[in-house]
């Protein structure tokens, strides 16, 4: 789950966006990748496992990750408490600079 904390379309801010994601215990995301855009995971609650290109790493709350543009990625909940984090994006995000490298997320 997301939640748009500040974006460009709606608040007027110039070229970055902040949201906050949930990812639910024993769900994980789709593995994608930006093109353009630059990211900053910032994890405020929980813990799980990161998926960044080759590389897989425990992440936990505390913990902040910054993904390069082009670079695959993905967060999966390993914990029994929702993992939270804020996605700090730069340019701000954009459903077309999103590519989807898997079907669909599983639970």
């Amino acid at each position: 789950m997301i939640r748009e904390l500040m974006h460009p379309a709606v608040h007027g801010n110039a070229r970055q966006s902040l949201a906050e994601a949930t990812v639910s215990p024993g769900a994980r995301t789709v593995l994608h990748r930006h093109a353009v855009t630059e990211e900053i995971y910032h994890f405020t609650a929980g813990r799980g496992v990161m998926t960044l290109g080759s590389e897989r790493f425990a992440v936990q709350a505390g913990d902040t990750v910054c993904i390069a543009p082009g670079m695959a990625h993905a967060l999966e909940n390993t914990g029994d408490t929702d993992m939270r984090l804020l996605c700090a994006c730069s340019p701000a995000y954009a459903h077309g600079d999103t590519e989807l490298l898997e079907e669909q997320a599983t639970r």
